[in-house]
């Protein structure tokens, strides 16, 4: 039984089914070769792109954030006098202990100087005898006028008396000049009080010797005017053309943590203490209820008046090195330039700039370590994500 043969292939056909075979073959290498080459180019270029830093920027914040200034001050009554005796002698009695309301004229001590009072009698006999020489010697120069006319005196012994007279009169007038001044050193054994207002010391007792005149030493008394308080503040040079005088204040003070006080600014020193750099300036304090004490701390919060409104940036932005404080900013280019800046206030998580910047540069809000001059950077206003590429063996891996 005759079975089927299938006829022989060509050579040809061999030969084309071969190279067809090389052709897909060399198309399948190119492929993957080209594939992972691209693959490789990307990946260095994410890697380029991942080298540059990506910081975040933006603009110096030209909102007022505070237009007042917190400094600490010192309470003083508007009138205090200490008193000093004016003679000496022993303290007989006082009348007034600290906290005692007086008023002006109001005696509050009496001192007992008997050195004084003897002297203020000689004085008077001094003067008496003066006074009885004085009237015995005008008496002796009318007699002698009257015999003038029988030649019974001479011009020459007249204008003698008149001489002595005139002299005794000088004497007469010292003596009485010598008389009052004791006299009134005298008055100032009674020690009285300039103005209405409150005992604030008293450093004496009865019994105690007072050295008058010398203003040495303690006071015996200090009287206090505190209807009224002056408020002296310490005012940083870079401040003092923001406040103005008459400008208004808020003070606190421990005693009193839940109320405030309005206060005036008064006046300034117009000076800078060169140990401080500040400006002394006084504010007036109402105290017609007697509340606030003198010579107590208080909180003073002034108003400030600006010609322009300050720059602000976040605290994080300050870079401090060898090179000084400066930030980082970002030019049209996307490259980093430093600038030198001074603070004028620091508020916490904001600072307040006096130089430095303009309204128109992008800071950099959390410089990276390491950024410097024309460093190129990606600027990003948020966290954005940035995709890496996949590699040809992830790729592989996805398809698996």
């Amino acid at each position: 039984m005759p079975t089927d043969q299938q006829p022989p292939v060509s050579r040809r056909k061999l030969g084309l089914v071969g190279i067809v075979g090389l052709c897909a073959a060399g198309a399948i290498v190119v492929t993957g070769i080209m594939a992972r080459a691209k693959t490789d180019e990307d990946l260095k270029t994410w890697t380029d792109n991942q080298a540059i830093p990506t910081v975040a920027v933006a603009p110096p914040d030209a909102r007022v954030l505070n237009a007042t200034l917190d400094l600490p001050g010192r309470l003083e009554a508007y009138y205090r006098a200490p008193i000093f005796a004016r003679v000496s002698g022993y303290l007989k009695s006082w009348s007034a202990d600290i906290g005692a309301q007086v008023k002006s004229g109001q005696v509050i001590a009496e001192i007992e100087a008997p050195d004084l009072d003897q002297q203020l009698l000689q004085a008077r006999a001094d003067l008496a005898s003066q006074q009885s020489s004085a009237k015995l010697s005008e008496a002796t120069l009318t007699r002698r006028r009257s015999l003038i006319a029988s030649n019974f005196v001479s011009m020459q012994e007249i204008d003698e008396r008149t001489a002595d007279l005139a002299n005794k009169k000088a004497a007469v007038n010292s003596g009485q000049a010598n008389v009052e001044r004791l006299e009134a050193l005298a008055g100032y054994k009674k020690i009285t009080v300039p103005f209405d207002g409150v005992i604030t010391q008293r450093n004496t007792d009865v019994g105690a010797l007072i050295s008058g005149g010398t203003g040495t030493g303690p006071a015996m008394f200090v009287v206090s005017d505190i209807k009224k308080l002056r408020v002296y503040v310490d005012v940083p040079q870079s401040y003092v053309p923001a406040i103005k005088v008459g400008a208004k204040a808020i003070i606190t003070v421990p005693d009193y943590p839940n109320r405030t006080f309005p206060a005036t600014v008064e006046a300034s020193s117009q000076s800078v203490d060169v140990a401080s750099g500040t400006t002394r300036m006084q504010l007036a304090l109402d105290n017609a209820k007697g509340e606030l004490l003198p010579g107590g701390y208080a909180n003073v919060k002034m108003s400030l008046a600006r010609d322009a409104v300050p720059l602000h940036i976040p605290a994080s932005a300050l870079i401090f090195n060898q090179n000084g404080l400066r930030v980082a900013t970002v030019g049209p280019d996307d490259k980093v330039l430093f600038k030198t800046v001074t603070i004028a206030r620091d508020l916490g998580r904001d600072i307040e700039l006096a130089s430095g910047v303009t309204p128109d540069d992008r800071i950099v809000t959390a410089p990276p370590d390491g950024l410097a001059d024309g460093d190129q950077v990606r600027v990003t206003g948020g966290s954005a994500k940035v995709n890496k590429p996949t590699t040809a063996s992830e790729k592989q891996d996805v398809k698996g």
